[in-house]
């Protein structure tokens, strides 16, 4: 595992139940906003979805990804569903969702 993959997976444990961040957030808190893209790719190959919580992460409209890992967006929805988070036309109330630590 790469360091930026080690930060990445590592900030995903900090993201509260019922709560999301978008790609960018995480770019920033690891300080490189222009890492959003890099953030997608190593989520996309994420070893274990349970224990880093990928599905916490959306883009900056709150848009689930099409190509999430485990079943696309639908399994995206399903995961942040059980966490408690509401998702309507596969997308999330960031002002409702968004954790800003």
């Amino acid at each position: 595992m790469t360091e930026l993959q080690q930060k990445v997976y590592t900030y995903l444990r900090t993201i509260p139940k019922g709560k999301v961040v978008t790609y960018g957030q995480i770019a920033t808190a690891l300080g490189n906003p222009n890492l959003s893209r890099a953030i997608g790719n190593i989520l996309h190959v994420n070893p274990d979805p349970d224990y880093y919580p990928c599905f916490r992460v959306v883009n900056r409209e709150g848009k689930l990804a099409a190509h999430f890992g485990d079943g696309g967006a639908q399994g995206q929805k399903r995961r942040m569903e059980r966490d408690g988070i509401e998702v309507i036309h596969n997308k999330v109330d960031l002002k409702k969702y968004q954790w800003r630590p």
